[in-house]
């Protein structure tokens, strides 16, 4: 019976779409921080990337399941009118609530005194290079993909988002050219330095 692994895949895509959600995000952590540590050696912080992980297992990946399963709901079918509703609606409305949730989550687990404070200073920052990103993977996503495989293939693709994500919640400004610092290193911690003189 050839189709019954993936008959048991849809049985279990909820959370198997979850926990790789929540394990992408947790890479995307370790991998900022490695990174970082190219330009100033130091120990992996576990802890920050376990608490990614919380806000991606409590609420990114979940969030993602049920929305991209609503929006196939509300907007069925491929039709390139269809597919542009859904990523134009995907980009207006669960975008700015994913970023919001993920600097404001990342502040509560953090026990920051103004858990608001990251999501005020990054969030316009944060959805402009979205913009630059996001359109295209949920394109081909509404495009290709079956609906019980879109959350994983979300967050497949959102292993780089969630590497620039991390960087920018620690140390980043929500703009791509912050994260491209990221990989040319140096300059982006003279600059700082030198602007915060």
């Amino acid at each position: 019976m050839p189709g019954a692994p993936a008959r048991g895949l849809r049985g279990w895509a909820w959370p198997c779409n979850v926990l790789l959600y929540g394990g992408l995000f947790a890479a995307g952590d370790a991998a900022q921080q490695r990174l970082r540590r190219r330009r100033r050696p130091g120990q992996a912080d576990w802890a920050q990337t376990r608490r990614v992980a919380l806000v991606a297992l409590a609420f990114h990946g979940n969030f993602s399941y049920f929305w991209l399963r609503g929006l196939e709901r509300l907007l069925p079918g491929r039709a390139p009118a269809t597919l542009l509703a859904k990523v134009l609606c995907d980009q207006a409305l669960g975008a700015p609530v994913a970023i919001a949730a993920f600097y404001t989550g990342m502040s509560v687990l953090q026990g920051k005194e103004d858990i608001f404070a990251d999501c005020r200073e990054k969030f316009w920052n944060t959805y402009k290079t979205g913009l630059m990103y996001w359109p295209f993977v949920q394109l081909s996503n509404f495009s290709l993909i079956p609906v019980h495989l879109r959350t994983a293939y979300a967050g497949l693709c959102g292993f780089i988002w969630a590497t620039f994500l991390c960087f920018s919640q620690q140390s980043g400004d929500g703009t791509a050219r912050s994260a491209f610092l990221l990989f040319h290193g140096e300059k982006a911690d003279s600059g700082k330095a030198s602007s915060g003189k």
